[in-house]
């Protein structure tokens, strides 16, 4: 091979390394510095919005977190003011994806395996409540009242809807409505004194360590088959892929697990932490989750991702 041949070859390999480092390491434009999530006020999503901070801070990205009920949440993936909602259960949403599944893009499935439906303490359960049949029967055992979440929630729709058609005994029940912390914490106080509470249940939640709890069957038509077997899906605004293809990337990453979610979940409520001191303490406890979720990942400005997010988080890189 001549000299003019092995700077032509030698030119158009070093052009298809460029070009495979630009593919992997694309970066996006710095009108995707800032990333938006919704929360709910839900801590499932606290805690899958702050691992995803996280790793956004450690690429060079800044996030923010509006509390937003579903339905606003919604409304503001459709208007351009928020980019990401990590909590789209369903089918318990499904309403909100008939209304707004065009102006919204699915990106993944985040968690399989989840459940929501009505839960009682296992002390209900023992005593025979242990279907949605049951409650009527025992009406004056719970005060005729279900406790739900915070107004504008699906879940709470699907209760009501129970309630105004009397279904399972419950006409004349009322729903009570209330954060889930306010919730929990009826929950707690009716265990302590033993009293008769039914109130949405879900996993993943360290609710399910701290309380001995049940779910009850027969709800199939309302909150779905499993006990409300549950899959919870990434949406973004419309768009936003194109928009900025490095955080969708990341986002088509990230995958989460119950047990995951109710370990982070426990630091916040058990530990007293923020979600974001919970979330960093799990990646650093957790590091080999960040090969998968940066694989092709950059930084905002094109560099490799995985060594950033591993100096942000104070990891060895050896």
């Amino acid at each position: 091979m001549n000299n003019k041949m092995k700077k032509v070859l030698g030119g158009t390999l070093l052009s298809a390394s460029l070009l495979v480092a630009a593919t992997t390491h694309a970066g996006d434009a710095d009108s995707c510095r800032l990333v938006r999530f919704t929360d709910p006020g839900w801590t499932d999503i606290s805690v899958t919005n702050a691992l995803a901070s996280t790793l956004l801070d450690g690429l060079g990205y800044r996030t923010s977190v509006d509390l937003l009920a579903v339905p606003i949440g919604f409304e503001s993936l459709k208007k351009n003011e928020i980019d990401v909602f990590l909590g789209n259960w369903m089918p318990a949403q499904q309403a909100f994806i008939d209304k707004y599944g065009s102006n919204v893009d699915n990106i993944r499935a985040n968690l399989e395996g989840a459940k929501f439906t009505l839960a009682v303490p296992r002390y209900a359960y023992d005593a025979g409540v242990q279907s949605f049949a049951d409650l009527g029967e025992n009406a004056d055992k719970f005060g005729r009242k279900i406790y739900g979440i915070d107004p504008g929630a699906p879940a709470n729709g699907l209760i009501q809807k129970m309630i105004d058609t009397g279904e399972f005994g419950l006409d004349g029940w009322r729903l009570v409505e209330s954060g889930e912390q306010a919730m929990l914490s009826q929950v707690q106080r009716a265990v302590r004194k033993q009293d008769f509470i039914v109130y949405l249940g879900w996993a993943p939640h360290p609710m399910n360590l701290h309380v001995d709890m049940a779910y009850l069957s027969g709800g199939d038509d309302y909150f779905g088959p499993d006990y409300g077997g549950a899959t919870i899906y990434t949406l973004t605004r419309k768009g936003y892929q194109e928009d900025c293809p490095n955080v969708a990337a990341l986002l088509d990453n990230l995958q989460f697990s119950v047990e995951m979610e109710s370990e982070v979940m426990s630091g916040i409520l058990d530990d007293g932490k923020d979600a974001p001191v919970a979330a960093r303490e799990w990646l650093v406890a957790n590091p080999d989750v960040l090969n998968a979720w940066l694989d092709g990942v950059s930084t905002l400005d094109g560099q490799p991702g995985l060594e950033a997010v591993k100096r942000h988080l104070g990891l060895n890189e050896g």
